[in-house]
Protein backbone atom coordinates (compact mmCIF):
# COMPACT_ATOMS: atom_id res chain seq x y z
CA UNK A 1 0.00 0.00 0.00
CA UNK A 2 1.16 3.38 -1.11
CA UNK A 3 1.96 6.21 1.63
CA UNK A 4 0.68 8.05 -0.78
CA UNK A 5 -3.17 9.77 -0.34
CA UNK A 6 -5.45 8.61 -1.95
CA UNK A 7 -7.28 10.61 -4.67
CA UNK A 8 -10.89 10.52 -5.09
CA UNK A 9 -12.25 12.06 -1.32
CA UNK A 10 -13.74 15.61 -0.90
CA UNK A 11 -11.46 15.51 2.85
CA UNK A 12 -8.27 14.30 0.76
CA UNK A 13 -9.09 17.13 -2.12
CA UNK A 14 -9.43 20.00 0.89
CA UNK A 15 -6.13 18.68 2.18
CA UNK A 16 -3.83 18.49 -1.31
CA UNK A 17 -5.64 21.95 -1.83
CA UNK A 18 -4.61 23.39 1.00
CA UNK A 19 -1.27 22.42 1.52
CA UNK A 20 -0.52 23.49 -2.26
CA UNK A 21 -1.77 26.83 -1.63
CA UNK A 22 -0.14 27.07 1.79
CA UNK A 23 2.96 25.79 0.27
CA UNK A 24 2.70 28.38 -2.74
CA UNK A 25 2.33 31.31 -0.11
CA UNK A 26 5.35 30.42 1.96
CA UNK A 27 7.30 29.72 -1.08
CA UNK A 28 6.58 33.68 -2.48
CA UNK A 29 6.90 34.92 0.89
CA UNK A 30 10.71 33.83 0.79
CA UNK A 31 10.56 35.17 -2.88
CA UNK A 32 11.73 31.42 -3.95
CA UNK A 33 11.10 29.93 -7.48
CA UNK A 34 9.66 26.77 -7.59
CA UNK A 35 13.46 25.38 -8.21
CA UNK A 36 15.11 27.10 -5.31
CA UNK A 37 12.47 25.00 -3.03
CA UNK A 38 12.78 21.69 -5.29
CA UNK A 39 16.64 22.09 -4.21
CA UNK A 40 16.28 23.30 -0.66
CA UNK A 41 13.77 20.42 -0.36
CA UNK A 42 14.62 17.42 -2.60
CA UNK A 43 11.16 17.28 -4.42
CA UNK A 44 11.16 17.72 -7.76
CA UNK A 45 10.05 20.56 -9.69
CA UNK A 46 7.49 19.29 -11.41
CA UNK A 47 6.21 17.17 -8.31
CA UNK A 48 6.42 20.53 -6.37
CA UNK A 49 4.37 22.43 -8.97
CA UNK A 50 1.57 19.61 -9.24
CA UNK A 51 1.30 20.16 -5.54
CA UNK A 52 0.95 23.90 -5.77
CA UNK A 53 -1.66 23.46 -8.43
CA UNK A 54 -3.67 20.86 -6.20
CA UNK A 55 -2.80 18.21 -8.82
CA UNK A 56 -0.83 15.78 -6.69
CA UNK A 57 -1.22 13.80 -4.03
CA UNK A 58 2.07 13.81 -1.94
CA UNK A 59 3.28 11.47 0.59
CA UNK A 60 3.14 12.84 3.65
CA UNK A 61 7.03 12.47 4.10
CA UNK A 62 7.21 14.73 0.45
CA UNK A 63 4.95 17.48 2.75
CA UNK A 64 7.35 17.18 5.82
CA UNK A 65 10.21 17.97 3.47
CA UNK A 66 8.64 20.68 1.74
CA UNK A 67 7.51 21.87 5.34
CA UNK A 68 10.97 21.64 6.95
CA UNK A 69 12.63 23.89 3.27
CA UNK A 70 10.39 26.70 4.24
CA UNK A 71 11.01 26.52 8.09
CA UNK A 72 7.53 25.53 9.18
CA UNK A 73 6.04 21.56 9.97
CA UNK A 74 3.26 19.29 8.71
CA UNK A 75 0.56 20.68 11.02
CA UNK A 76 1.25 24.68 10.15
CA UNK A 77 0.73 23.31 6.53
CA UNK A 78 -2.17 20.97 7.06
CA UNK A 79 -4.30 21.98 9.86
CA UNK A 80 -7.52 24.29 8.88
CA UNK A 81 -6.87 28.01 10.38
CA UNK A 82 -7.92 28.82 13.89
CA UNK A 83 -7.37 24.95 14.68
CA UNK A 84 -4.81 26.37 17.28
CA UNK A 85 -7.03 28.95 18.88
CA UNK A 86 -8.81 25.90 20.80
CA UNK A 87 -11.58 25.70 18.06
CA UNK A 88 -13.05 21.74 17.96
CA UNK A 89 -12.45 20.00 14.55
CA UNK A 90 -12.84 16.07 14.33
CA UNK A 91 -9.37 16.27 12.16
CA UNK A 92 -7.81 16.68 8.82
CA UNK A 93 -7.29 13.63 6.39
CA UNK A 94 -3.51 13.51 5.88
CA UNK A 95 -3.85 9.98 4.38
CA UNK A 96 -6.17 8.03 3.01
CA UNK A 97 -6.20 4.72 1.26
CA UNK A 98 -8.67 3.09 -1.21
CA UNK A 99 -9.10 0.53 1.49
CA UNK A 100 -10.32 2.65 3.97
CA UNK A 101 -7.12 3.33 6.18
CA UNK A 102 -6.96 6.93 7.19
CA UNK A 103 -4.91 8.95 9.04
CA UNK A 104 -6.65 11.90 10.75
CA UNK A 105 -4.17 15.09 12.08
CA UNK A 106 -6.06 16.26 15.31
CA UNK A 107 -4.05 19.33 16.33
CA UNK A 108 -0.57 20.19 17.09
CA UNK A 109 1.20 22.57 19.87
CA UNK A 110 3.17 25.26 19.50
CA UNK A 111 6.28 24.44 21.81
CA UNK A 112 7.09 22.55 22.36
CA UNK A 113 6.02 21.11 19.33
CA UNK A 114 3.75 17.65 18.95
CA UNK A 115 1.68 16.43 17.04
CA UNK A 116 -2.01 14.33 17.60
CA UNK A 117 -3.25 12.21 15.00
CA UNK A 118 -5.67 9.39 15.10
CA UNK A 119 -5.04 6.09 12.93
CA UNK A 120 -7.46 3.41 10.72
CA UNK A 121 -5.89 0.51 9.15
CA UNK A 122 -7.96 -1.60 7.53
CA UNK A 123 -7.70 -5.12 7.30
CA UNK A 124 -4.45 -5.74 5.66
CA UNK A 125 -3.10 -2.55 5.40
CA UNK A 126 -0.06 -1.52 5.39
CA UNK A 127 1.64 2.35 5.58
CA UNK A 128 5.20 2.92 5.14
CA UNK A 129 6.83 5.39 6.80
CA UNK A 130 10.14 7.61 6.10
CA UNK A 131 12.73 8.65 8.73
CA UNK A 132 11.80 11.82 10.57
CA UNK A 133 14.28 14.39 11.72
CA UNK A 134 17.34 12.55 14.28
CA UNK A 135 15.76 12.52 17.58
CA UNK A 136 11.98 12.43 16.50
CA UNK A 137 9.75 10.04 18.40
CA UNK A 138 6.37 8.65 18.43
CA UNK A 139 3.48 7.00 21.16
CA UNK A 140 1.22 4.72 19.96
CA UNK A 141 -2.04 3.66 21.52
CA UNK A 142 -4.07 1.14 20.29
CA UNK A 143 -7.79 1.87 21.26
CA UNK A 144 -9.09 -1.29 19.31
CA UNK A 145 -7.35 -3.79 17.11
CA UNK A 146 -4.14 -5.42 17.06
CA UNK A 147 -1.10 -2.66 15.14
CA UNK A 148 1.97 -4.36 14.40
CA UNK A 149 4.93 -1.91 14.16
CA UNK A 150 7.65 -3.25 12.06
CA UNK A 151 10.67 -1.36 13.44
CA UNK A 152 14.75 -2.00 11.90
CA UNK A 153 15.32 -3.99 15.30
CA UNK A 154 11.78 -6.08 14.68
CA UNK A 155 7.80 -6.34 15.03
CA UNK A 156 6.29 -4.84 17.95
CA UNK A 157 2.45 -5.68 18.25
CA UNK A 158 0.36 -3.70 20.48
CA UNK A 159 -2.97 -4.44 21.45
CA UNK A 160 -6.22 -2.29 22.73
CA UNK A 161 -5.05 -0.77 25.81
CA UNK A 162 -0.84 -0.67 24.82
CA UNK A 163 1.12 2.03 24.09
CA UNK A 164 4.97 1.90 22.90
CA UNK A 165 6.99 4.94 22.05
CA UNK A 166 9.66 4.66 19.26
CA UNK A 167 12.03 6.52 17.76
CA UNK A 168 10.79 7.49 14.50
CA UNK A 169 14.03 8.59 12.89
CA UNK A 170 14.34 5.35 10.89
CA UNK A 171 12.42 3.48 8.22
CA UNK A 172 9.49 1.61 9.61
CA UNK A 173 5.91 0.76 9.05
CA UNK A 174 2.47 0.09 10.57
CA UNK A 175 0.41 -3.07 9.69
CA UNK A 176 -2.75 -4.32 10.13
CA UNK A 177 -2.28 -8.26 9.97
CA UNK A 178 -5.76 -8.62 11.26
CA UNK A 179 -9.40 -9.26 10.09
CA UNK A 180 -10.51 -6.39 12.13
CA UNK A 181 -9.86 -2.59 11.58
CA UNK A 182 -6.82 -1.44 14.23
CA UNK A 183 -7.46 2.06 15.33
CA UNK A 184 -4.76 3.44 17.30
CA UNK A 185 -3.79 7.26 18.56
CA UNK A 186 0.00 8.80 17.17
CA UNK A 187 1.94 11.52 19.18
CA UNK A 188 4.29 12.92 17.15
CA UNK A 189 7.67 14.85 18.62
CA UNK A 190 11.28 16.61 17.15
CA UNK A 191 9.41 15.12 13.76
Amino acid sequence: MSSEVAAGSSATQQFVTRIGGRIRALRKQRGWSVQQLAEASEVSRRMLTQIELGQANPSLATVDRVARALNTDFAALALPEGDATGVEVEGTVAWQAPDGSQALLLGATQEPRAELWRWTLAPGGRYDAEPDRPGAQEIHHVLSGRLTLALQAGLQVLVPGQSAVIASDQEYAYLNEDAEPVVFVRVVTGA
